[in-house]
């Protein structure tokens, strides 16, 4: 009897590894044990998929000593509620609840030993789960919904916002500095040539300077 292919899947990065087809229907547990972030991914993406929600990779923490990640949070999509902001328009049809606060998650943690194992696994959600049919499963892996990426992309657009502004007051100070520095340096050459002057004169009439002395 021939394995079922695996398939595909991408990570964040655009890199493929293989996922789920012929994956057993283990469930997580706390202290189950991965070779790497990407293969906790792949299991629990296959594992949201047979038993009917999707996944989305969530928070994360990094190492001190490299700024690699070291902690991760796998969640499920419906985690957490959505902002209510308010509508630009009476007319416009409001976005469909993706959102419901639900708690299913595993968070894996990489060990000293370069092993990434779950260290929390919540099994419940508060919402109706629709499994996939063995024959029709395709990963889920990062997938976002609409109003998902509608958000995303408003908080990149108030970050970049957040950056020119912040650009635009850096290089306000920097001209404040470089205004300074130009009266600073017509100060000090008007100085100088007063100085200039003033030596040029006593060397022109040294007499006059005994005199005065």
């Amino acid at each position: 009897m021939e394995e079922p292919e695996a398939e595909p899947i991408q990570n964040s990065n655009g890199k493929e590894f293989v996922s789920v087809e012929g994956t057993s229907d283990e469930e997580p547990y706390v202290g189950k044990e991965f070779d790497s972030e990407e293969a906790a991914k792949v299991f629990y993406d296959a594992y949201a998929t047979r038993v009917g929600f999707i996944m989305r990779v969530d928070a994360f923490r990094r190492s001190m000593r490299d700024g690699k990640v070291v902690w991760r949070r796998l969640v499920c999509n419906k985690e957490g509620f959505r902002k209510l902001r308010p509508r630009r328009s009476e007319n416009r049809k409001p976005r469909a609840i993706t959102r419901e606060g639900c708690k299913a998650m595993i968070v894996v943690k990489k060990e000293k030993t370069g092993k990434w194992v779950v260290t929390r696994f919540v099994k419940e959600h508060n919402h109706q789960l629709v499994p996939i049919p063995v024959n029709g499963r395709r990963s889920m892996l990062l997938s976002q919904t609409p109003d998902e990426k509608d958000v995303k992309i408003r908080e990149l657009t108030a970050e970049l916002q957040r950056e020119r502004k912040r650009s635009a007051a850096i290089q306000e100070q920097l001209d404040m500095v470089l205004r300074e520095m130009e009266e600073h340096s017509n100060h000090l050459s008007r100085n100088i040539d007063d100085i200039v002057q003033s030596v040029r004169e006593i060397e022109s009439n040294p007499v006059a300077l005994f005199k005065r002395q």
